[in-house]
């Protein structure tokens, strides 16, 4: 079984910054992808950010491109999601993923095979 799981989430105002961290434990793989997804109330859930575990190559959104920062620290099994001059817009629950294999990144909800509970950000005018 494999396990996921966000924190780092939190109330912030417009211009703040936060750090998710998505950890993996469990099962391991030889290789994956983490991604980040977020949703917010009444909308669909959305790509936010991926990255490669085996060599980092990573992805972003463009409303949040310049603003956000994907990394990862394979030793831990974690990735990160480093979130600066929030906005309002970016409320949302934030979801990790894991994709097995060495497909790689991918925007889309439905390619990846774990996910975690999500972690409520919520960014204030």
């Amino acid at each position: 079984q494999v396990q996921v799981v966000e924190s780092g989430g939190g109330s912030v105002q417009a211009g703040d910054s936060l750090r998710l961290s998505c950890a993996v434990s469990g099962r391991t793989f030889s290789t994956y992808t983490m991604g980040w997804f977020r949703q917010a109330p009444g909308k669909e859930r959305e790509f936010v950010s991926s990255i490669r575990r085996r060599d980092g190559v990573t992805d972003y959104a463009d409303s949040v491109k310049g603003r956000f920062a994907i990394s990862r620290d394979n030793a831990k099994n974690t990735a990160y999601l480093q979130m600066n001059n929030l906005r309002p817009e970016d409320t949302a629950v934030y979801y990790c993923a894991v994709r097995r294999g060495y497909s790689g990144n991918s925007r889309y909800p439905h390619d990846y095979d774990y996910w975690g509970q999500g972690t409520q950000v919520t960014v204030s005018s």
